[in-house]
């Protein structure tokens, strides 16, 4: 998220182009610590896409001006319970495997 908010800073000040690499690189080295606590790719991936285009899509309203509305609004909570649905499904098919359920 910061990588991409400062993306559309250093169109205007270039020196934020470091902040950028700064922000992927940790993003990618996050996300990366959190597959290798055991959280399944699809679950880890869903959240980090979700976070980061809500996140975005608010700050940017605020930092940007940008317009933030209600459809948006919407679709981003579409966003968070694709998201969530990933993460129910996948803990039914984890007990289910360890034959919980």
């Amino acid at each position: 998220m910061a990588g991409s908010l400062s993306l559309k800073g250093a169109l205007t000040t270039p020196a934020l182009y470091a902040m950028v690499a700064v922000g992927y690189v940790g993003a990618f080295a996050f996300l990366a610590l959190t597959l290798r606590a055991g959280v399944p790719l699809g679950v880890a991936y869903g959240i980090w896409g979700a976070s980061g285009v809500a996140l975005t899509a608010g700050l940017s309203s605020l930092i940007y001006h940008e317009p933030l509305t209600p459809l948006m609004i919407a679709g981003i909570a579409v966003i968070i319970a694709g998201v969530l649905c990933v993460e129910l499904g996948s803990q039914r098919a984890r007990a289910r495997a360890e034959g919980v359920g």
